[in-house]
């Protein structure tokens, strides 16, 4: 475990390295604080007062030093701490993602284990099908299809509405779909005082359906063929086969003991996806226009918002390295077998 988390320290530490020697190339920071009008001399003034003019190494100190006390610096655009900008949209993006990983569990393990118990049977091959064409399809073109079959109220006028066929194939191709696919929705739950929840009204759940959908097939087809492919080695095991030897029944070897060996490794893979998932949110947030971390980091871009855009990179470096340390850690648990550094115990 101690050796882990020091993995995790180091991880870190490069993250930092890469997230401070990136500033550089984002452009001046001096140029997006007091713009063109301030002299040459007072320009100079403002980066020795600001320590822009220290050597490199003291440069990444300081940054470092200030990182550990929560320190990332303040937005331009929004004049206030970058860490309180990413505090006030990670409840949209983790909403968003714990959405998508529901809609993952619940899908992925009944159909990989029904496609791994019954391969040759046509839903079997069937879900295999549709899930090697999931996994071709980018996030921003299932969010778009999306948006044209299920959403409220899409007019199409790719034809010409002039003539008669024309205008019957823009009537056909339109939809009057009940779900939102813009925002998160107006009634939202305060939790704990500061999160504003859509999980508890009935707005913010129609409004989380598209984009949850939309950024769960990236990772539902990943998951299907994973736990089909590791429930099928595990039912050719020894002690699968010595069990229907003792004359078990199906049911109390497929879901009791096959099924907890397979979930082992798609633990692991489940912890590295789900910090994928964060970074993949940039896409979907920006289809549905989702106020979430994603949509922020675009626009801090745009705007040349470079301690934002640092404070973004640390906050989903964080992120990836505490979610697969804790993956590791239940890991462990769930296989005390296994020691965390990969040997046998």
């Amino acid at each position: 475990m101690v050796q882990r988390i020091s993995q995790a320290f180091l991880v870190m530490f490069v993250i930092s390295v890469i997230a401070f020697a990136i500033q550089d190339g984002l452009g001046d920071p001096l140029q997006e604080m007091v713009g063109m009008s301030v002299s040459e001399e007072e320009r100079e003034a403002i980066r020795e007062e600001l320590g822009l003019n220290d050597p490199m190494v003291v440069q990444y100190l300081r940054f470092a030093g200030n990182a550990l006390q929560g320190d990332l610096g303040n937005s331009y655009f929004y004049s206030k701490p970058t860490l309180e900008v990413i505090a006030e949209h990670l409840p949209a993006t983790l909403e968003l993602v714990i959405g998508a990983s529901l809609i993952i569990v619940f899908l992925s393990v009944p159909i990989g284990v029904y496609a791994a118990i019954r391969p040759q049977a046509w839903l079997s091959k069937f879900f295999m099908g549709v899930s090697t064409v999931g996994i071709s399809i980018p996030v921003f073109l299932t969010a778009i299809v999306l948006i044209q079959l299920f959403s409220i109220g899409v007019t199409v006028n790719w034809f010409p509405s002039d003539t008669g066929w024309g205008q019957w194939l823009n009537d056909f191709f339109s939809t009057e779909g009940g779900l939102p696919s813009y925002g998160r929705g107006d009634e939202l739950t305060h939790l704990f005082g500061t999160w504003e929840s859509g999980f508890f009204t009935g707005t913010g759940l129609m409004h989380l359906v598209l984009p949850s959908v939309s950024l769960a097939s990236i990772m539902l087809p990943l998951f299907i063929r994973l736990i089909r492919a590791e429930m099928m080695e595990v039912l050719q095991s020894d002690y699968v086969r010595y069990a229907r030897a003792k004359g078990l029944s199906a049911g109390r070897i497929n879901f009791l003991h096959a099924l907890k060996n397979t979930m082992l490794p798609v633990i692991t893979v489940g912890g590295v996806q789900i910090g994928i998932m964060v970074a993949y949110t940039i896409l979907t947030e920006t289809v549905f226009q989702w106020p979430g971390v994603g949509l922020m980091f675009l626009e801090a871009i745009t705007r040349s918002d470079i301690p934002l855009i640092v404070a973004y990179l640390m906050v989903v470096g964080l992120i990836f390295v505490v979610t697969n340390t804790l993956v590791d850690l239940i890991y462990g648990l769930v296989n005390p077998t296994v020691k965390l550094t990969g040997k046998k115990a």
